[in-house]
């Protein structure tokens, strides 16, 4: 099997290589200090089984999950606590709680002769995705992957989100992206003081709205700072108020 170990600390990486070292019929192709080498490696190596941290520089781990190869085998390595460990099995074939020793490493291993494989979810569950966020956190980025590229796309520059059957075409600086997630879970994943659901298709930042003005009896359209016309529905505008205090 071929295998790549993503984890910034030195230690960490030392030990996951000593312990697959003793494993026949493994071998490792790349070793990755940050999220953005990771999906680098896996594009690159097409590797059977990637070894991921959750904390990570420049892409967290979850980030990374986003924008591979469904097919690939992940098995967590977390310093997190038992109660996100439900979470990480959900889409994962197993996690590894920092520090583990050669024992649980093997277990895992024996998890990822049986499932290798099998294709993942595509898209992560929501716990699991806010499993990383503790509660009343939310994204300050969104990545998304266009080709070869990752970009990211700081939260506070993201105009507005329209929906488009299971993905979100995302609006920032003048260019748009696409990315593979469903309007509802982006929401829940964004600052609800700073965006508004205005319409069922439409996920807008309060902040580029400059006037929302009437259009039918029940509808209205919200413009934004760059002369963007949104349809806005009833139950948007009663949101909207709600959020400025109207």
């Amino acid at each position: 099997m071929r295998v790549v170990i993503a984890d910034d600390e030195d230690l960490a990486r030392g030990v996951l290589r000593e312990y697959l070292e003793k494993q026949p019929g493994m071998q490792i192709v790349a070793e990755c200090s940050n999220g953005f080498e990771a999906v680098k490696a896996v594009g690159e190596h097409k590797p059977d089984v990637l070894f991921l941290d959750v904390q990570m520089p420049k892409l967290d781990g979850f980030e990374v999950l986003e924008l591979i190869d469904r097919q690939v085998a992940v098995v967590f390595v977390t310093a997190f606590d038992q109660y996100a460990m439900r979470a990480f099995d959900a889409a994962a074939v197993d996690y590894l709680l920092k520090p583990f020793g050669e024992g649980r490493f093997r277990a895992a291993l024996e998890k990822i002769e049986r499932r290798t494989g099998e294709m993942r979810p595509a898209e992560l569950p929501t716990e699991l995705k806010n499993a990383v966020r503790p509660a009343g956190e939310y994204l300050e980025r969104i990545v998304v992957k266009d080709g070869a590229k990752v970009h990211v796309i700081p939260a506070g520059k993201l105009d507005y989100a329209e929906a488009q059957d299971d993905y979100v075409a995302l609006r920032s600086e003048g260019k748009t992206w696409l990315k593979q997630q469903t309007i509802a879970s982006l929401e829940s994943a964004l600052h609800p003081k700073r965006f508004v659901r205005v319409h069922r298709g439409y996920l807008v930042n309060i902040e580029r709205i400059t006037r929302i003005e009437p259009n039918t009896k029940d509808t209205w359209i919200a413009v934004l700072a760059d002369g963007t016309r949104i349809p806005v529905s009833r139950g948007g505008y009663g949101r909207f108020n709600s959020l400025i205090g109207g």
